[in-house]
């Protein structure tokens, strides 16, 4: 066999490859009580950082948070609404809901594409606010 022969062999064994699947969407946001709507007064703060497998549509979450005026009583991903904006939960968070929170969700198709709009946000709920008291939008990362 021929050093060009071999070249052409290899060339069409790399063009027969299995093409790559796509790489999974990294997602992040920043909780504080400014964030709120309306905003409310906190020491709290924390993090969301998340990905989304295009293929399956599963997101998968860690959400770190300190400051908190006490335990966490209930958690969402809420949407679809930009900052500034307030919307309904879509995906409830289940317990334990003690820092860091671990999880993950198969979402809708239309659920996706909100997520990676920037349409969603994460809430964290305390007894002292029903209402939230940590809330961050989440966005893809650059």
């Amino acid at each position: 066999m021929t050093v060009a022969s071999m070249g052409a062999l290899l060339l069409v064994g790399a063009c027969s490859a299995p093409p790559m699947a796509p790489m999974s969407t990294m997602l992040s946001a920043r909780l504080s009580g400014a964030s709120e709507v309306p905003n409310v007064m906190s020491d709290a703060t924390g993090t969301v950082d998340a990905s989304l497998e295009p293929d399956s549509r599963v997101l998968t979450w860690r959400i770190s948070y300190s400051g908190l005026s006490g335990p966490v009583t209930a958690a969402h991903f809420h949407g679809p609404a930009m900052a500034g904006q307030n919307a309904a939960p879509v995906v409830p968070i289940g317990g334990p809901l003690l820092s860091p929170i671990m999880g993950r969700a198969t979402l809708t198709p239309s659920q996706a594409a909100d997520l990676i709009a920037g349409k969603w946000y994460l809430n964290l709920h305390t007894t002292a606010h029903p209402n939230g008291e940590a809330r961050g939008q989440v966005n893809v990362r650059p």
